[in-house]
């Protein structure tokens, strides 16, 4: 018995993309169908296998495209990981800025003061973010984070 072979209409339905979406993933060189019938694009197992493979990079590990591309065609571990180390290291830096953004924002909740610039925590920072920037010394430091929740002491 033939193996099942899946059109790209229901491809895109399982997998909650487009048919435009896997049509340009096959231009990227993530996917490639087994065949065609007429002109409808035929999916196998291997190929859906391969559409998870890629969305795990794409989707879960928020790689670009170039990139997913990449390791799924790369041959050699060490270059592998060479691609993934860059991108972990670039998504930890994007979590720290992010992390420091959600601490400026949960000050801003969470300060008393009527004017945000008469609080003694952003006062003190916007002033010395002036006066960084007018002696040249670069960025002012962050923000202070703001302390930690007490915790509850273990039962």
């Amino acid at each position: 018995m033939a193996e099942r072979l899946y059109s790209i209409s229901e491809v895109a339905r399982a997998f909650e993309v487009s048919v435009p979406t896997l049509r340009y993933y096959e231009e990227c060189g993530l996917v490639r169908p087994t065949a065609r019938r007429g002109r409808v694009r035929q999916y196998d197992r291997a190929a859906l296998e391969r559409l998870a493979y890629a969305q795990l990079w794409h989707d879960d590990g928020m790689m670009t495209l170039a990139d997913t591309a990449a390791v799924l065609t790369s041959e050699d571990a060490a270059e592998r990981h060479g691609l993934i180390e860059a991108e972990h290291a670039a998504m930890r830096e994007r979590i720290d800025r992010l992390t420091r953004a959600a601490d400026v924002l949960r000050h801003m909740l969470d300060c008393p003061s009527d004017h945000p610039l008469s609080c003694p925590v952003t006062g003190a920072h916007v002033r010395a973010r002036v006066d960084a920037a007018l002696t040249g010394e670069g960025p002012a430091p962050a923000l202070p984070s703001a302390p930690a929740e007490p915790s509850l002491p273990d039962a």
